[in-house]
């Protein structure tokens, strides 16, 4: 993706963030120069790699096969391990109509996928087998707002704006906009985007960045690079 794309899909995410009652925190808003020399103080926002986050999937077609994050808060997998402390994250999202967020599993995280406003949220549904990889033929049990679900396979729910769906690992998903653009949140245990994305295709989690601007803010992808943690 051109960084002037991921300027773009910045601000316009920011407006519908704001558009639905969502305020960022002050941190997000921080040029790239300010994150370097605030370093220090933002430790631990690092560290959770906490933050703005767009991806592709590597595919290059991000209207089409793509999802807008923004990590607003994530705990330890040290305190998940020993049951106690810091425990869970939150997110929000944002998936353009008929924009795909592909098949996908994962092996630590539970979460809650809420739709918070706009359009409605499709997500389609498969189980898994004894080894926890994708099987076309297995459905399986969700919660929809507190209440047991049960899915055939290949199974599409359709979320209006204040509902939601727990997700278990191994439980099989992808999802996306209908009839517009939806502003999700993700209420979840300890998040790894690193590892714990367990796509059905060998697709790539980050986007590859072509440099031809300068960014407006950093995503936590550039942690590396441009803090050097």
């Amino acid at each position: 993706m051109k960084r002037s794309r991921i300027n773009d899909i910045m601000a316009e995410a920011d407006e519908m963030i704001r558009s639905h009652g969502f305020t960022l925190p002050p941190w997000a808003y921080w040029s790239p120069d300010e994150f370097r020399a605030r370093k220090a103080e933002a430790a631990e926002v690092v560290r959770a790699r906490n933050g703005w986050d767009i991806t592709d999937y590597g595919a290059g077609r991000y209207d089409e096969m793509g999802l807008f994050l923004f990590t607003l808060r994530n705990g330890r997998l040290a305190d998940l391990q020993r049951g106690g402390g810091m425990c869970y994250a939150e997110k929000l999202l944002i998936s353009k109509q008929d924009q795909l967020s592909p098949m996908h599993t994962h092996v630590i995280k539970a979460e809650d996928i809420i739709n918070r406003g706009g359009a409605s949220l499709v997500v389609e549904l498969y189980g898994s087998d004894t080894d926890g990889h994708f099987d076309a033929t297995k459905g399986g049990t969700v919660m929809c707002d507190g209440l047991r679900r049960d899915f055939a396979p290949g199974e599409k729910l359709k979320l209006s704006p204040g509902e939601s769906v727990t997700l278990m690992p191994g439980d099989w998903h992808a999802f996306w906009g209908e009839g517009g653009d939806v502003l999700i949140g993700e209420v979840s245990t300890v998040n790894d985007d690193e590892t714990d994305n367990i796509f059905r295709e060998p697709i790539g989690r980050f986007s590859r960045i072509e440099e031809d601007v300068a960014p407006t803010h950093l995503l936590v992808s550039d942690y590396r690079d441009w803090l050097g943690a």
